[in-house]
């Protein structure tokens, strides 16, 4: 029956999860189950904002906020952007090449130390502007600061591709062809360059 028919005023009726049954039917709840409860809401939900969880617990956005942050020890962090989606077996490829480099540090880390080799790329302008710590110069107090006027970065550019090992020695330092991308083959004969040299560098240890 409608409230007109009954004359009873009109209700507007609100349905809580099963979560809220215990702080709404009991004024005399303890922080450890508060605590619980909003644990359980922010398991159940991972974007669930703490303005929700006050108003679904009946409580304040503070003390909501404090006992995610003080007593869960948790923070919500935004999504961090990576260059490229890498599927399991592309995961598990770096994983087994790391444990297999481990066991051989473990086996002899001196010897390890002595046979690794560093890499980096580096982009190299052909034009690269002053920056504002070199543009700075001796000057009497109250004369006036020297002028910089803002220049851009050369478009022209080049990539430098360098090897060296623990102690700072460079073994190769290769710079990619105009026109050239960087890929597999590209790579390719960079360690078969690498490789080459560090024969020749063993070979004259060994005479």
């Amino acid at each position: 029956m409608s409230p007109s028919e009954t004359g009873w005023p009109s209700l507007n009726v609100v349905i809580f999860p099963p979560v809220m049954c215990l702080i709404l039917d009991d004024p005399k709840v303890t922080t450890l189950e508060i605590i619980e409860l909003i644990h359980e809401l922010i398991l159940e939900d991972c974007w669930n904002l703490a303005k929700s969880i006050a108003e679904q617990l009946r409580i304040t956005r503070d003390l909501v906020g404090s006992i995610i942050h003080e007593e869960l020890d948790m923070w919500k962090l935004s999504a961090k952007w990576v260059p490229k989606y890498l599927n399991a077996d592309q995961k598990r490829q770096p994983c087994q090449s790391s444990e297999q480099l481990l066991e051989f540090f473990r086996h002899d880390p001196n010897d390890f130390l002595l046979c690794l080799v560093t890499m980096d790329e580096t982009w190299l302008y052909h034009y690269d502007p002053e920056t504002k710590q070199q543009s700075m110069e001796w000057r009497r107090s109250g004369s006036p600061r020297p002028k910089k006027f803002q220049v851009q970065k050369s478009t022209g550019k080049i990539l430098a591709s360098i090897f060296w090992d623990q102690d700072g020695n460079l073994f190769l330092i290769d710079y990619l062809p105009k026109g050239q991308t960087v890929n597999m083959e590209h790579y390719s004969y960079l360690l078969v360059q690498l490789k080459d040299i560090l024969k020749e560098k063993h070979r004259r240890k060994v005479t």
